[in-house]
């Protein structure tokens, strides 16, 4: 799933090329693609885009009084669309502009979660958006110690839930822990104010350098692409210490971590019943 830094440098892109761009229509191609019945999209139509913004993980393409607010989920993309096909290969849904490019919603696969929410501007701070806690970029130290405190809770459960800090998914949790060199099982409560500045410092160093690649890009990156030290790399050497990256499996996703950097040099057990390090 594409996380903070794919987000935003795809929105400072989409803002760059589309910016002034007015909204004729919006089209959605099947019935689960627009997720809010009020406002209507048409409530747009006419107005030039300002930009396109990022919260979390979520697009925000800005109409002035009306935004639409873009998640593309697992398979999603944004895409500039030329052709304006009827029929578009994944299609969701269409924005089309008075002049130039449209701009096509994708989905791969079959399970249609990307969506599109129509949001008057002063309602942004409800659905869906009211789902998700503070940006990654936007806590201090002081303030992730104190989020920690209050739930005690795996650290990499902690930064991939978007209720705690939006913006994390499974690959920057991965990196994230790595270079704080803490286990990704660790109990947020017993890192403390120290454990948390590591991790807050973490955290800027892997989305700036995300952010320092995705904006060498055209196009929005896949995971298999982004550079890491640990996510997509497990059984191959570690960079900073040269131990075997590890992997403990889960059904949707995978934990990779250094035993040496992160666990004491323990190899933990790659099932879900394991006794992990605290």
């Amino acid at each position: 799933m594409p996380e903070l830094p794919e987000v935003q440098a795809h929105a400072e892109r989409l803002t760059e090329q589309f910016r002034g761009a007015v909204l004729e229509k919006f089209v959605p191609f099947n019935f689960t693609a627009l997720k809010t019945a009020v406002p209507a999209p048409d409530a747009a139509y006419g107005s030039a885009l300002a930009k396109v913004g990022r919260r979390g993980k979520y697009l925000l393409l800005d109409f002035g009084a009306v935004h639409f607010v873009v998640h593309l989920m697992q398979g999603g993309r944004l895409l500039v669309d030329e052709t304006k096909s009827a029929k578009p290969r994944n299609g969701q849904a269409r924005f089309v502009f008075a002049d130039g490019p449209a701009l096509l919603l994708t989905e791969a696969g079959k399970e249609r979660r990307a969506g599109v929410w129509c949001v008057a501007t002063d309602a942004l701070d409800g659905p869906p958006l009211s789902r998700l806690g503070p940006d990654a970029l936007a806590y201090t130290p002081a303030s992730l110690a104190a989020a920690f405190e209050a739930d005690n809770m795996r650290v990499h459960g902690f930064l991939r839930d978007q209720k705690h800090i939006s913006g994390i998914g499974r690959m920057l949790a991965n990196e994230v822990c790595h270079r704080a060199r803490i286990s990704p099982f660790a109990m947020t409560r017993k890192l403390g104010v120290e454990g948390a500045a590591a991790v807050w410092t973490a955290i800027h160093e892997a989305i700036d350098d995300g952010l320092a690649y995705e904006r060498t890009r055209t196009d929005m990156s896949s995971s298999a692409d982004r550079p890491g030290r640990v996510h997509n790399r497990v059984g191959e050497a570690c960079a900073v210490c040269a131990d075997t990256i590890r992997s403990v499996s889960y059904s949707g996703y995978t934990v990779a971590y250094c035993p040496t950097c992160q666990t004491g040099g323990k190899v933990l057990a790659d099932n879900t019943t394991s006794k992990f390090l605290k």
